[in-house]
Parts: structure tokens; sequence; C-alpha cells
């Protein structure tokens, strides 16, 4: 293979990575509407919860319509209609979505606003199902892992900014000093949003993607597979269930927090979305660390990054939040907060199964801190949470589909059907906090954890009976 071939292509992945920001810009701003629309339309902390139900199921909803579609034509449909027009497709249908919220606004419906984010997270699920397959063929396959971990954290600029012009199309500046909420100020930005749908949409079509790369295709493993399903493979079936409650605690965590931040510590609705922004460039931060080896520079230099990147991501939290004239006070001392993500970092030494286990013991640490103590303590506790998650994507899709071979596309779909967990895992936390307090119901978020521990130990055994050196 020449070595130009082993370079990432940064003129395909450039264009790509805008539909990752959309993903992330979308999702983070879903958890500045639950509060607003659990105060306009007067619902329980889980019936506000929908919001992030009608968003998440909706991604397997559409890998369900995908696999059917596929099996109805016996071709698989993207290898049918290329991967620049799946992607088309994909945020045709996502604009879609947006438009339903201009008639759901005037008419003040729930049950529309939910139609309308379903809609948009269907599109998703088919733009979900070619990028990050896209993303990973566009250079060589050794650094894969780091194309999506940069894809991510351009993911999660979209989640640091998203909340922000959110809250300010329903909130004005923090400036004016005014609470009053008005479900039609939302037409506005997702409308704006559905032209941007279209406009990339457009721009891709005509970008120098390639519509059938051949890295997509390729058998992942050297050694032939005999077993005729991906879910003969256990480090698969057990991996979904992993996606399923990573995915399931890094949205429930956030998607609750304002409930905790309103009725344990007053704040202001208005005042939250700084904190939102927050948890989502927390993720921003670990993923900007993970990328480095993207980038194929020397060890000590990349070790310098590995300490430089993660407090650039948090520049640019800092930056966006000076920009929407919010008080940067409050958010300093997070930074003492991110050392403890590189050195963990840098204890996992790459292994992903030992970073799945180092991350989501810290995880459980930081919901427990967050469970037992008052005050800002308890929000920085909760905010960390995506510190921890930002690294699980990349570990739980790397040991799950490790020794597929020919299973490995299929196995790849499973996994982006159980994004579903961040619907149903925001849901339950939801209705625990109903019965008890929101304070107790990250005892779910607990759960999850200690389920992906359980996955790191396990599914270490597994891949070694099957000769797969996590270390190598």
């Amino acid at each position: 293979m020449t070595s130009e071939a082993q370079k990432t292509k940064w003129s395909q992945f450039i264009p790509l990575v805008t539909v990752f920001f959309f993903w992330g810009f979308v999702a983070a701003s879903n958890d500045i509407l639950i509060p607003v629309f659990k105060k306009t339309f007067d619902l329980t902390q889980g019936q506000s919860q929908l919001v992030s139900l009608a968003f998440y199921i909706a991604y397997t909803v559409g890998s369900v319509i995908y696999m059917l579609i596929s099996l109805g034509m016996k071709q698989d449909l993207v290898n049918k209609i290329g991967y620049k027009n799946g992607l088309a497709l994909g945020l045709t249908i996502s604009a879609l979505g947006t438009l339903l919220f201009y008639p759901a606004a005037n008419m003040q419906s729930f049950p529309l606003m939910l139609a309308g984010l379903f809609t948009v997270a269907l599109g998703f699920s088919l733009q979900q199902t070619v990028a990050n397959p896209l993303a990973i063929a566009l250079g060589h396959a050794s650094t894969g892992s780091q194309r999506l971990s940069i894809a991510g954290g351009i993911n999660n600029l979209g989640t640091t900014i998203g909340p922000l012009i959110v809250s300010f199309a329903i909130f004005g500046s923090p400036t004016d000093n005014h609470t009053e909420m008005s479900i039609e100020s939302v037409k506005i930005p997702y409308l704006i949003l559905g032209i941007a749908f279209l406009l990339v949409a457009v721009f891709l079509k005509f970008s120098q993607l390639p519509d059938k790369p051949q890295g997509v295709t390729e058998e992942t493993s050297n050694e032939k597979s005999d077993k005729k399903s991906a879910l003969a493979y256990p480090q698969l079936v057990l991996g979904m269930i992993a996606i399923f409650v990573y995915v399931g605690v890094e949205v429930a965590t956030a998607s609750n927090l304002p409930d905790y931040m309103e009725t344990k510590l007053g704040f202001e609705t208005k005042d939250i979305a700084p904190y939102i922004s927050l948890y989502w460039a927390s993720l921003m931060i670990g993923r900007w660390s993970g990328a480095v080896e993207a980038f194929q520079v020397n060890a000590g230099f990349e070790k310098i990054l590995k300490f430089i990147a993660p407090y650039l991501a948090f520049g640019v939290f800092l930056l966006v939040n000076t920009i929407a004239k919010h008080d940067l006070t409050p958010f300093y001392v997070y930074s003492l907060i991110i050392t403890v993500l590189i050195f963990t970092d840098i204890l996992s030494k790459g292994n992903p199964a030992k970073m799945l286990l180092y991350f989501s013991g810290m995880g459980i640490l930081a919901l427990l801190i967050g469970m037992n103590t008052d005050g800002m303590t308890s929000v920085y506790a909760f905010t960390s949470v995506g510190l921890f998650c930002s690294t699980l994507w990349p570990c739980i899709f790397t040991l799950a589909i490790s020794g597929l071979g020919k299973n490995t596309s299929q196995g790849s779909s499973f996994l982006i059907m159980m994004i579903m967990g961040g619907g149903i895992i925001s849901w339950l936390q939801g209705y625990v906090a109903d019965l008890t307090d929101i304070k107790t119901s990250y005892i779910v978020g607990v759960l999850c954890f200690a389920y992906l521990v359980f996955y790191a130990w396990k599914v270490t055994a597994i891949l070694r009976k099957q000769g797969i050196a996590l270390d190598k």
C-alpha cells in the first residue's frame, strides 16, 4: 500500500464532518427544550423525557426500516444508491422534520413537536449508518478510530453551541433579565437549521466524497469467518447492550440535569444553558485528546498534544460562552477536573478495554460524588460524567466488532440500532425521579456504568479466546 493511500484524505473528510456537527447541535439542544416543554405543557419529569425518547428511538426505527428496504431489494440500500446520495437523503429527511416545528409551535402541540424531533432523528439514523464507516474508510485503517474521535470532537462542538443558541432564541441574552418562555420562539432556529440541512445535502452531493469507498466493503479481519450472523459473536451481543447503556447514561445525565438544578439548587431555566453546554463540551474535551494520534506526529510531540488538546477544547467552550455573554467565573475550577481525564487516558495506554474499564469506573465515582454532595460541587460532578463518557463510543465499537470479519458491517448496523438507549434510559431516570427524587434517580446512571465495567472485563477474556490481543 502506498504512503498516500495510508494518509487521511482531508479534502474528503472535512466536508463529511459537517453532518457530525448537526447531530450534536440538535441532540444537546433537546436538553434545553425539555425544561421548557415541561413548564409550558405542565408535564411530569418522566413525561418531559419523552423528548429524548422520541429522538433516540428514531435511530432504531430508522435502522429497522433500512434493513427491511435492503432485504426487499436483496441488496444493501446505501451500496445501491451510493454514499453521497445516502447522506443527501438523510439530510433531506431531517429537513422535513424541522418544518414540523412551525405548525407545532403555532398550535402549541407537544405531540407534533415530538413528531418533528422523531423525523429529524430518522434522517440522522441514515446519516449515521453512512458517515461512521465512511470516516473510517477515508484513510488507513490504523487511524480509523482516531478519525472517528476527530468527527466526535466536531460533533461535540455542535453540542457545545446548540444549547446556547436555542436558549438565546427562547430567553434572549442573559443580560435581558427576563424569564418568560415562548414555544413559538423555537420556530426560527429550527427553520434555519432545516435550510442548513438542505444546503449541506447539495454541498456533499457535489463534494469529492466517494460514492462507494473501497475500505467500507472490504473485510476487516484476515481470518475468514464461518459464522453466518454477527449475532453469533458474544463480543457483539454484549457490546450492543454496552452501546445501549453508554448512550443512555450519556444522554440521561444531561437531560435530567436541568430539573436537578431547578428543584434542588434554585436555578432559573434560562441560566442552565452554560452548564448543559459544559457537559457536552466535556465530551469534546475528551475526544480532542483522543484524536491526537490521527495526525501522525512524533511520539514526543504527541504526548505534549495530549495535554494541550483538552485545554484547547475547554478554551472553545469559554470562547462561545464569552460571546453569549455568560459569566465564566464558575467554570475556571473545571480545568482541575480535566487533569483527571488526562491522567486516566495516559493510564489506559491506548488499550480500549482498559480505557473502557477506567473511564467507566471514574463515571461511577463522579455520579456517586454528585449524589452525595450539594451545591456547585454536585453540578461539577454530574457535568464531569461527560469527560468520562467521551472515549467510550470508539472503545465499545472497537471491542464489539473485533474479529467479526465479513460480518463487520452487519454488526455495525446492530450497534447503531442500540442508540435508542439514549431515549429509554432518560425516560427511565425521569420515571425513577418521579417515584423518588431527582438526585436519587442518578442511581440509574451508576448501574449503566457498572455494566460497562463488566463488559470491559468480560470482552477481554472473550477476545483472548479468539486469539485477539488488545495490547497489540
